[in-house]
C-alpha cells in the first residue's frame, strides 16, 4: 500500500520504516504538498500492522514537520518540502563486465602486507586496549602520546643515528597531515615554496590548493639542484634527500651543505620527507639532512611503508621555534590521534618488534629487487636503465628512444598490467617521457617475473 514494503526481519522498527518511506516520497515529490495521507486505521489494515504502529509513524512525521494534522481532519503533507527530483524509471547502473582486470599491479608505495606479523600486532593491540586507563581515554593534546614520542626518538637513534629530543617529536596522521600543517605554518607572504621536479603530486596539490606559489628544482641522478634557489624568496624547501621520489637519487653532501647554509642565511626551513629509507640494499643507511642541522630542518617520517598504510601514524621532528604554532594549528584541526594505535605502536617499538620486522622486510624486498632487475635484464638487455634501485620499494626505468603516453598505458591496462609513466610526477608532461615507474614491494616473485614478460611484449612490439 502506497508503495510501502515492510521488512519484519529488519533491525529498523516497523513504525520507523513507514516514516522513512513517506519521508522519501515527500522529499522527492512523489507525494505532493497538501496531499492527504490515508487514515491510520486504513493504512494499518493495508500494511497488516497494528494501528499503534501507524500512529507512531505519523507522530514522527508530524514532529519533524512533514505533515500537518488536526483532530477530526485527515493528515496532509506540508508545503515546500520537495528537494530531490522524482526518480521515475531510474536505470540501474550496470557493472562494465568488459573492464580489464589488473593482474600485475606495479603501483608504488605499497608494502607486502602478507609478511607483516599480524598475530604479534593483534596481541599487542589487545594488551594495549586492556592497559589504557580512563584518563588516557580523555582528550590529551596536539603533541601525541608521550611514551610513543620517546620510543620514536630511540628508534631514530637505532635506525638513523639521529639524536632527537622526545620533546621535539610530534605525532601525526601520516606524513600527509604533517605536510598540510607545515605548509600553513611556514607560509610567508610574497615568498614561494621550493619543490623537487619530478616529485609526488601530493605536495604540489597541498600547496596549490592553498593558492600558494611554488618554485621547481630540477632533479638529476643526484637529487634536487638546490642552486636554483639562489636569489629566491623562500617560504620553505621540500626535499626527499635519502631516496628522491621518484627518480631515487641521494642528495650529496655538497648540495646538502649548500641548502643548509642558504636556509640559515635566508631564515627558512627545510622539510625533509624520509618516506622509505629503512629499505636500503647497497651500503650503509643514508644519514638524514637533519643530522647536519636540526635548527632549520623539519624531519617528517611515516610508518605506512614499514608497517601498513591503514595505521595512519607518522611524526614530525620540529625545531623549538615552530612548536607553539604547530600546537595551535593542530588544536583546531583534530586535536590528537587515536590513543589505542599509538599505545600499540609504542610497545611494537619498545619490544624491538619493529627492528626485527624491518630486518626481515629488508631481506624480502632485497630479493624481490634482484628478481625485478634480473627479469628486466633478461627482457630488455642494455636497452633499459634503472634509476634509484638501491633503496625503497620502487624503481624508475629509462627506455632511451621511447615515449610512454596515454595510449601505451591504456594498452598495458588492457593487457592486465598497471605501470605509471614518470610524466605523472612531473610539472610538465614533456619531461621524462622515456621513463616508467614500477613498484614491486607488494608483489610476489612470480608476479614480478610474469609482469615484466608482459611489459616486454608491449614495449618490444611497438
Amino acid at each position: 500500500m502506497w508503495g510501502i514494503i515492510l521488512n519484519h526481519n529488519s533491525e529498523i522498527g516497523l513504525a520507523r520504516q513507514i516514516f522513512l518511506s513517506f519521508k522519501e516520497r515527500i522529499l522527492t515529490g512523489q507525494i505532493g504538498p497538501g496531499e492527504t495521507l490515508p487514515s491510520t486505521r486504513e493504512l494499518a489494515k493495508g500494511l497488516d500492522v497494528s494501528r499503534n504502529t501507524v500512529c507512531d509513524a505519523y507522530d514522527m512525521l508530524w514532529t519533524e514537520g512533514f505533515i500537518i494534522t488536526h483532530q477530526g481532519t485527515p493528515s496532509r503533507v506540508a508545503d515546500g518540502l520537495q528537494i530531490h527530483p522524482v526518480r521515475r524509471n531510474e536505470k540501474v547502473r550496470k557493472t562494465d563486465k568488459n573492464k580489464p582486470i589488473i593482474v600485475w599491479d606495479f603501483k608504488t608505495g605499497q608494502p607486502d602486507l602478507e609478511l607483516f606479523p599480524w598475530q604479534t600486532w593483534n596481541k599487542i593491540i589487545s594488551n594495549a586496549a586492556d592497559s589504557l586507563s580512563k584518563r588516557q581515554l580523555e582528550y590529551s593534546g596536539p603533541k601525541g602520546y608521550e611514551t610513543l614520542c620517546e620510543e620514536i626518538a630511540h628508534w631514530l637513534l637505532r635506525s638513523r643515528s639521529m639524536k632527537v629530543d622526545p620533546e621535539d617529536v610530534f605525532i601525526t596522521s601520516g606524513a600527509t597531515q604533517a605536510l598540510h600543517l607545515l605548509v600553513d605554518i611556514l607560509y610567508k607572504e610574497g615568498h614561494t615554496f621550493a619543490l623537487e621536479n619530478p616529485s609526488h603530486p601530493g605536495i604540489r596539490t597541498v600547496i596549490s590548493d592553498k593558492k600558494y606559489n611554488f618554485h621547481l628544482m630540477n632533479v638529476d641522478s643526484q637529487g634536487a639542484d638546490v642552486s636554483s634557489l639562489n636569489g629566491k624568496n623562500i617560504s620553505a624547501v621540500y626535499v626527499t634527500p635519502s631516496h628522491q621520489f621518484p627518480l631515487g637519487g641521494i642528495l650529496p653532501a655538497t648540495r646538502r651543505a649548500d641548502l643548509i647554509r642558504l636556509a640559515m642565511k635566508e631564515n627558512f626551513y627545510v622539510i625533509e620527507d624520509d618516506y622509505d629509507s629503512e629499505f636500503r640494499y647497497c651500503g650503509s643507511p643514508v644519514s638524514p639532512v637533519y643530522s647536519m642541522n636540526s635548527s632549520h630542518v623539519i624531519y617528517v617520517g611515516t610508518f605506512s611503508k614499514t608497517m601498513f598504510p591503514a595505521l595512519r601514524l607518522g611524526f614530525a621532528v620540529l625545531p623549538k621555534s615552530l612548536q607553539n604554532k604547530w600546537k595551535h594549528y593542530r588544536n583546531y584541526m583534530d586535536v590528537q590521534n587515536p590513543i589505542l594505535e599509538q599505545a600499540a605502536l609504542t610497545e611494537f617499538l619498545r619490544q624491538r618488534k619493529m627492528d626485527k620486522h624491518i630486518r626481515r622486510m629488508r631481506h624480502a624486498y632485497g630479493e624481490k629487487r634482484n628478481i625485478l632487475l634480473n627479469s628486466l635484464k633478461k627482457a630488455f638487455g642494455d636497452s633499459v636503465c634503472s634509476w634509484g634501485d638501491a633503496s625503497g620499494l620502487h624503481v624508475a626505468l629509462q627506455f632511451p628512444g621511447y615515449e610512454f603516453g596515454g595510449q601505451f598505458i591504456l594498452a598495458c591496462k588492457n593487457a592486465g598490467i598497471r605501470v605509471f609513466p614518470l610524466t605523472k610526477y612531473c610539472f610538465s608532461r614533456n619531461d621524462h617521457r622515456d621513463k616508467l615507474l614500477l613498484g614491486y614491494g607488494h608483489l610476489s616473485s612470480t608476479q614480478i617475473q610474469e609482469g615484466i614478460k608482459v611489459l616486454q611484449q608491449l614495449i618490444m612490439g611497438k
